[in-house]
């Protein structure tokens, strides 16, 4: 008794000193950065080390995952802070302009988090949608039509969400009622998308530029952070707020207010309730009625529909143009947010925040190419560098629903 006593206690400080190196090696990173912007690389390298020596200790304990997770982060601080201590205070303010990078950063992962939701979503209910990159860019060529077309921003919305969700019904034909292979069936998707948004778009438009003066979706603007009256914010942070959210797209608001959603639909609905059986158990959801076809067919279609809505949003909303495979992949890294945030709302969009913030620095960290040409590409590497450190284990292993992507035959 008093060995399984102790075996909590151990894995638990072993956990505690884990996290303790994640600070460290994690404050290290925040005193070379503007404002603080330390000079001396030596003390953030020191700070980084204990980080990772801590991360060692916490690993050797029992503590695996967050001691190796404070190992990687700490031994890459010590880089970073040789890295940034050699750069100017000017260039580092430059792209650590931390109002701006956040809100580059919720412009960059608004379109994952709608396809992500939408991952989430048919996963849930056993179904793998691979086929989001397609959705995605059918909703930002049909978006951009539909709004150019009707003079609207949001028929265009509704009738590039629309063509997402037509494909969706595809996928969920071939998936569910012909059982074929869903990988097979979302990578078709992904090129039959690419070839009618080109052809259409050569034929619509010649293949040229989408004319000027399209609706796009308004900003929100949050006027009263700007008028914060001196007297009662001597930090600055309504004006800070003011330059970091104050002007946001109206998607991204919605996409924000969508997670919410998702997460009470999910898990605190009995419709959740019954999506959840359905990806775990079909079997026993079908003995006790529950339409396992019906759910699955439902949650492809809304994961189509919303993979699209952030196709529209990259066109009507940001860009204000098309050009061909302009989603970029951004549908497959979608997926990956979904699986790093575990199959949870606001897992998926803490990934997907991750994802748009390396984005939003390699934007910025252009100043450096004339002296490290290449960098800002190095930049955008990091999410992918995360996702095979969570798939690994490191952070934590990932665990789908029981019957996703395995096709359900009804007796």
């Amino acid at each position: 008794m008093i060995a399984v006593a102790e075996e909590p206690r151990a894995v638990v400080s072993a956990t505690r000193v884990g996290i303790a190196g994640l600070v460290l090696a994690g404050f290290s990173y925040w005193v070379v950065l503007p404002p603080v912007a330390w000079r001396n690389p030596l003390g953030p390298m020191i700070i980084a080390g204990l980080g990772a020596a801590a991360g060692v200790v916490a690993a050797r304990m029992g503590a695996v995952r967050v001691g190796w997770s404070a190992i990687v982060v700490g031994v890459l601080g010590i880089g970073f802070a040789a890295l940034a201590t050699r750069s100017s205070v000017g260039n580092l303010e430059d792209v650590f302009t931390w109002s701006t990078l956040i809100a580059a950063m919720l412009v960059f992962a608004t379109p994952l988090t709608y396809a992500a939701i939408g991952g989430m979503v048919t996963e849930r209910s056993g179904v793998v949608n691979i086929g989001l990159e397609g959705m995605m860019l059918m909703g930002a060529f049909w978006g951009i039509y539909g709004a150019d077309l009707t003079d609207s921003w949001v028929l265009g919305v509704l009738i590039g969400m629309l063509a997402g969700g037509l494909m969706a019904v595809i996928l969920a034909f071939f998936s569910i009622h012909l059982r074929a292979d869903q990988i097979v069936g979302g990578t078709a998707i992904n090129f039959l998308a690419l070839g009618i948004t080109g052809y259409f778009f050569v034929e619509l438009y010649s293949g040229e530029n989408i004319p000027a003066g399209v609706p796009r979706i308004p900003d929100v603007k949050l006027a009263f952070l700007e008028h914060v009256p001196p007297h009662t914010d001597r930090l600055g942070l309504g004006s800070f707020l003011y330059k970091a959210v104050g002007h946001l797209n109206l998607m991204i608001w919605i996409a924000l207010l969508v997670v919410v959603l998702s997460y009470v639909v999910i898990f605190r609905t009995p419709l959740g309730l019954r999506i959840r059986s359905v990806g775990e158990h079909p079997r026993a959801a079908d003995t006790v009625g529950i339409s396992v076809y019906g759910i699955r067919y439902g949650c492809v279609i809304t994961s189509g529909l919303l993979a699209a809505a952030g196709g529209a949003f990259l066109s009507v909303g940001y860009v204000g143009t098309f050009n061909e495979n302009m989603t970029s992949g951004r549908g497959f890294i979608a997926l990956a947010a979904m699986i790093f945030g575990n199959w949870r709302p606001f897992g998926a969009l803490a990934a997907a925040l991750l994802f748009g913030f390396t984005d939003a620095i390699a934007l910025r960290m252009q100043v450096y190419n004339d002296s490290l040409p290449g960098i800002d590409v190095l930049i955008k590497t990091l999410p992918y560098v995360a996702v095979l450190i969570a798939v690994a284990g490191v952070i934590g292993r990932s665990t789908p629903p029981a019957a996703d992507g395995k096709p359900y035959v009804k007796q």
